[in-house]
């Protein structure tokens, strides 16, 4: 049987030995009461490197996205985002379900748009037809724009336009360390955008659990009661969160890794007469198209080879590098894909 190469996804990461080492010796405490000291350490650290007054450690990237929305914004209010944003694709119909807005989609390559867009789409406050824009997200890296990186100037531009319309702006940042890999940018530097962002720790970063929000003190003070009432209030929840801080102490710093690996597939694919469209190639994922037209076939053909990846839809397939892929692996993986 061929070895396994698993590209489906960064949320197949396993722990690293330090890791455990780290959950397994972990002080905790009850989080709910303030208690657990690793619990705050995350939260002290995740706010400090992003220059913000204070962080809320959740379940997941759509828990701590689910929850910004609802403190920015009331029922019956709009949300400003990419068609392709995982908020409103990816999590369960949350805006709808927890928030009660409504979304206003814009369209831009790879699934950024730019401040004019938005600026074009905010209604009119005095039109009791229309739902008040409260609350612009956009996501970095976008996931279904392969990996791709916003350009910060055109997030200032947009934090303009919110500022000047009394809008809050978000950042779905589930990869945002893939893109500070990049760019070389500060977290702190990055987070000056912004009035919250997301990041998550179980991807990329390899950490088997967990998410983490940034924001003001009163941001988070009614994001830790939403967190609540959303069953996400966990006890002794130091472990999973001495796990988070070793992936941003640690692991954040090997990204490149995993960026150098997606490049290297990317040059490979694109010689390939099999693929017939490929998207840039920026951080760790790699979305392309066989000529074929059918991800379910050529998913056919990978599967016995031992590669395992992830449909994008009818056409699409994503291939994802994170710790568990090894420069070994992708070196077999190279064989394979020219020998296919």
């Amino acid at each position: 049987m061929a070895n396994i190469i698993d590209l489906r996804s960064d949320t197949f990461t396993l722990p690293s030995e330090e890791m455990r080492k780290a959950m397994f010796e972990a002080q905790v405490g009850d989080d709910v009461f303030g208690e657990d000291p690793t619990v705050n350490e995350l939260e002290a650290y995740a706010a400090e490197l992003f220059g913000m007054e204070a962080a809320l450690f959740c379940t997941s990237g759509t828990q701590s996205n689910q929850i910004a929305i609802n403190v920015h914004t009331r029922p019956g209010d709009e949300v400003i985002c990419s068609n392709l944003a995982h908020i409103y694709i990816y999590e369960g119909g949350g805006i709808a379900l927890n928030s009660g807005s409504s979304v206003r989609l814009l369209d831009g390559p790879r699934g950024m748009f730019t401040a004019e867009q938005v600026k074009a789409n905010i209604n009119n406050r005095a039109d009791v037809h229309l739902p008040n824009t409260s609350l612009v997200c956009t996501e970095d890296t976008v996931n279904k724009g392969g990996g791709a990186i916003w350009d910060f100037n055109e997030i200032l531009k947009i934090q303009e336009v919110c500022k000047a319309n009394g809008m809050a702006l978000h950042c779905d940042g589930a990869r945002l360390f893939n893109a500070l890999e990049e760019t070389k940018m500060s977290p702190a530097e990055y987070a000056k955008a912004y009035d919250s962002i997301s990041v998550c720790l179980s991807k990329g970063l390899a950490a088997p659990v967990g998410s983490f929000l940034v924001g003001s003190k009163d941001f988070i003070l009614k994001a830790r009661r939403r967190r609540k009432s959303m069953g996400g209030g966990m006890r002794q929840a130091g472990f999973l969160a001495a796990a988070g801080l070793h992936a941003m102490k640690v692991e954040r710093f090997r990204l490149h890794e995993d960026h150098a690996h997606a490049k290297a597939i990317g040059n490979v694919l694109s010689t390939m007469p099999y693929c017939a469209e490929i998207m840039p190639v920026e951080t760790n994922i790699v979305i392309w198209r066989p000529t074929s037209n059918s991800s379910a076939e050529m998913i056919e053909k990978l599967t016995p080879l031992g590669i395992k990846c992830f449909p994008f839809g009818p056409v699409w397939l994503r291939f994802v590098f994170h710790r568990n892929v090894s420069s070994d692996q992708v070196q077999e993986l190279i064989e394979k894909l020219q020998g296919l």
